[in-house]
């Protein structure tokens, strides 16, 4: 009995600090580049995009097609930045226990 109530406490522990990761996720913010920085954009940690910045050279009505290739890789690159702090903020969180691929706690 003794051993269910610590595994209760430890996981209200748990879910205490997965909430707080959660919050500390919706600020953490990470910027994505693409074009040699041409163009940039910054998304949370969770994947919400915050901002977009285009360089001025690039908006020539001859070049939009590059330009939105370029941001949607821009983007690609910050999803992959914001994934990478999620999986880091997870790994303290639970010690450094490995999760199985793709259980998604988020």
């Amino acid at each position: 009995m003794r051993d269910l109530m610590g595994m209760m406490k430890q996981a209200k522990e748990l879910q205490e600090r997965m909430q707080q990761m959660q919050a500390e996720l919706e600020q953490t913010e990470v910027e994505g580049a693409s074009g040699g920085g041409l163009v940039t954009v910054r998304v949370t940690a969770k994947g919400e995009c915050k901002a977009v910045r285009i360089d001025p050279s690039l908006a020539k009505p001859d070049e939009v097609e590059i330009l939105e290739d370029l941001v949607v890789a821009a983007l690609g690159d910050a999803r992959v930045k914001a994934e990478r702090v999620m999986q880091e903020k997870m790994k303290s969180l639970t010690g450094g226990l490995a999760l199985p691929p793709g259980l998604n706690l988020f």
